[in-house]
């Protein structure tokens, strides 16, 4: 048995600062200290210059509007877990691969904007499409890791789930040859019975997990977990979680996070829902995305209503909604936001204080 419990701040200043800077590689603890110095030395720096951005209070802005963090979930459209029990993996190959073309789409729009964003690959896509990941991340983007297989978490044994991380971070990383320190599980499938798989990401030196959505759902989440990044602590070390994004309303936590919210919503809840976390909340925003939401001619797949109508519902709209959310907000990587949360939690000397129990990972 083993416990986790978000990071509460301790006493001394020193040990405080250092805190802050757990869980991040050394390549990102330079460019946090340089983040510290800016602020320190700049102050409002950005709205001095232009008085027409508003300003954001928090300093997780840093006297800048609000930049939330944009990720793609990079897999092909049968590889969706809605389909399941309908695609088995060992008919993946027999398809026709639409997520080179897809994912391309995605980098001319992100081009067009100026936008640069975190790409969640799956090893699968990676050890047959390289050239793919290169042009991703030689587009500036940051790259990490969403599986290999794209198997729930806790339908796994943890000697699974390390197993697929490991190939997963070997092909990616041989694909393009950058560092991958970010996960997302498919589907956001660490939920409650599958916490152990944090301990396993520790374990497999990730700065940073993005598999929680604190909503309920019939697949995922964990409704009352915290709705913002936030470090996770173990006795190996620390590292980030940066959940799912939602708005609350009446007491309950309601995603707007992208995805298929983005699709069977109607665009005015995205909106309203980012506007209100970055103005009232002052905080930023996590946005998802696959290639296949972008491409309404993809062939349709036996599966149950239900799931076809997640899955094919508003396809035609989500190109120009992109394109409008992308005019309308700022972003950038999921890497640049928990660098920004670090100078945060410097900065005021304090951290979240709630406890997350963690069950023994499963033999």
């Amino acid at each position: 048995m083993s416990s986790h419990h978000v990071k509460t701040s301790p006493d001394d200043t020193h040990r405080r600062r250092l805190q802050g800077l757990n869980g991040f590689p050394d390549q990102w603890v330079s460019a946090i200290r340089s983040r510290l110095a800016v602020r320190l030395l700049s102050g409002n720096l950005v709205n001095r210059l232009d008085p027409s951005i508003p300003e954001t209070i928090d300093s997780r802005g840093f006297g800048s509007p609000c930049i939330n963090a944009i990720t793609i979930d990079v897999e092909d459209y049968f590889q969706v877990s809605a389909f399941d029990d309908y695609v088995s993996r060992d008919q993946w190959g027999s398809f026709e691969s639409r997520v080179c073309q897809n994912t391309d789409r995605l980098l001319e729009i992100f081009a067009e904007h100026n936008t640069i964003g975190t790409f969640f690959v799956l090893g699968w896509v990676a050890e047959r499409y390289p050239k793919l990941v290169r042009r991703i991340a030689s587009a500036g983007h940051e790259i990490a890791s969403h599986g290999y297989a794209h198997r729930l978490v806790y339908t796994q044994t943890a000697r699974e789930f390390r197993d697929d991380l490991r190939r997963a971070k070997r092909v990616i990383e041989d694909a393009c040859g950058v560092q991958v320190c970010g996960y997302r599980a498919p589907s956001y499938s660490i939920t409650r019975r599958s916490l152990w798989a944090l301990d396993v990401l520790l374990d497999e030196g990730y700065s940073y997990d993005a598999s929680i959505y604190p909503i309920h759902h019939d697949r995922y989440g964990i409704p009352d977990a915290p709705r913002h990044a936030f470090q996770v602590a173990a006795d190996r070390g620390g590292m980030w979680e940066l959940p799912g994004s939602t708005t609350q309303l009446a007491g309950k936590n309601l995603p707007i996070g992208g995805g298929g919210y983005f699709r069977l919503l109607p665009y005015t809840w995205t909106r309203y829902g980012i506007q209100t976390v970055n103005a009232q909340e002052q905080r930023p925003v996590v946005f998802y995305l696959h290639p296949w939401e972008i491409d309404p001619d993809q062939p349709r797949l036996r599966a149950s209503a239900i799931s076809r109508l997640r899955h094919y519902r508003n396809l035609h709209k989500t190109e120009p909604r992109l394109r409008r959310l992308l005019s309308e907000f700022k972003f950038h990587t999921a890497r640049s936001l928990l660098e920004r949360e670090a100078v945060a939690a410097i900065e005021q000397m304090s951290s979240p204080s709630a406890t997350w129990p963690v069950p023994a990972a499963p033999a």
